[in-house]
């Protein structure tokens, strides 16, 4: 059992490896793009304000609301920047900071994704309702790579997803897939019930898991787009059956019933995940599974 154990962790740790340096290599495109990418042209931007670096080193950042959700803030400054901003806790946000408005943002260094915490959001001025808000930007849609973290930040805020899975089981070899869900935050905002049913076949084995497992995420949203390490362990409900006949004649009488507890390490980014789990104390279930998967 010791060896088992020692196997896993030994995988775990390389692909941890592998996958932080990959993340770690592309962590400063997002920063360049989004602050560099033209939407206008030279005409439409405002000239930059003398005191915009000053207060961007002092922590707060004056412009306009072009795009806010519960979990989110997107704002755009004169001089045609764009600043996606995360809460630091619910009683940041304000229901003054909306499209068009105009607001001061006190906030902190950006992460690798170039998203900001903001500590406090001020509402200097209320949309103006014309083409034109007060500060003489026209508006103007979001960058794209400012969207699309956007959303993400949107789609982790969900209490409920669903999921697919699959990969390949090891002693004995099995092929499985399966499906998901997530639910959470339960009683901390890193800590989720991921409820799963996976079914496994193989040579000579039949397989099929309902585990009923909790994670922790070591990361929350204010890193989304990069590579995340979480930890999970739960029990499982194990039905296999095993035939050294030719053929195949899947009863669901012919299963005999293993109770088990799993234990896992894995990777995710966005709505992909790569997983290793051991199953403890389960009889002849598979001792190592490899999974990967894809959130809706």
């Amino acid at each position: 059992m010791l060896t088992r154990l020692s196997v896993v962790v030994c995988c775990a740790l390389f692909v941890s490896v592998s996958l932080i340096a990959n993340a770690h290599a592309q962590q400063s495109e997002f920063v360049q793009t989004a602050h560099e990418q033209p939407l206008l042209t030279f005409n439409d931007v405002a000239p930059q304000d003398d005191n915009d670096n000053g207060q961007q080193n002092n922590g707060t950042i004056e412009g306009t609301v072009v795009s806010s959700s519960r979990d989110s803030l997107v704002v755009r400054t004169s001089d045609n920047k764009f600043y996606l901003f995360t809460y630091d806790s619910p009683s940041v946000r304000t229901k003054g900071a909306v499209s068009g408005a105009q607001v001061r943002v006190t906030a902190g260094q950006p992460d690798q994704n170039g998203m900001r915490v903001a500590t406090n959001v001020d509402v200097i001025s209320a949309p103006s309702g014309g083409s034109t808000n007060q500060s003489g930007v026209p508006p103007a849609r979001v960058p794209d790579k400012v969207q699309n973290i956007e959303n993400e930040i949107r789609r982790e805020g969900r209490r409920w997803d669903l999921g697919v899975r699959a990969g390949a089981a090891f002693d004995p070899e099995l092929f499985l897939f399966g499906i998901q869900s997530r639910m959470g935050p339960i009683l901390h905002s890193r800590v989720f019930f991921r409820p799963n049913a996976e079914f496994a076949f193989g040579e000579v084995t039949d397989l099929i898991a309902l585990n009923f497992e909790g994670v922790y995420q070591f990361s929350g949203r204010k890193h989304v787009g990069t590579w995340a390490p979480y930890a999970g362990a739960g029990p499982a409900m194990v039905f296999i059956h095993q035939s050294y006949q030719q053929g195949r004649d899947i009863d669901f009488g012919n299963f005999d019933y293993e109770t088990g507890f799993n234990v896992l390490l894995g990777m995710r980014k966005n709505r992909t995940f790569v997983e290793l789990k051991s199953s403890l104390w389960s009889g002849p279930a598979p001792k190592l599974r490899v999974i990967f998967g894809y959130t809706f």
